[in-house]
């Protein structure tokens, strides 16, 4: 009858033995180098944040997070789409909050680009219509 697919996992986490949760390695299936980089750029950005003459203007709900230790990824393999996403924190935080802070701002980032890609495009094709009238 109806064969049963089975669905892979879209995140695991891996925890060395012996260590209290400060060092996780997150495995993402189905991403690349887009997401990973992205990603990583919003857990790491605290030293960049100390930068003053960056021309990045994030959203106000965009906040550093400066005991991330260490943020990296590495893809496994080109002709594997899976990301291999290693953490390690400091001062007892578990390295799960910034991997969950990172992802949420990540959205919130990508929401504040759409809704100005989105306004530009409604000026544009006002200003379209007010040259043609």
């Amino acid at each position: 009858m109806a064969e049963e697919v089975e669905r892979k996992p879209v995140l695991e986490m891996v925890q060395a033995d012996g260590t209290d949760g400060n060092c996780v390695t997150f495995v993402l299936h189905d991403e690349d180098h887009t997401f990973g980089n992205s990603l990583r750029y919003m857990i790491m950005k605290n030293w960049l944040a100390a930068d003053s003459e960056s021309p990045l203007v994030l959203p106000a709900s965009v906040s550093c997070s400066p005991e991330v230790e260490f943020c990296g990824y590495s893809i496994t393999h080109p002709s594997e789409s899976k990301i291999n996403f290693r953490i390690q924190t400091r001062g007892g935080i578990l390295a799960i909050e910034p991997f969950r802070r990172g992802l949420t701002e990540l959205v919130d980032v990508c929401q504040h680009v759409l809704s100005k890609f989105e306004a530009s495009v409604k000026e544009y094709k006002a200003q379209r219509e007010a040259e043609m009238d």
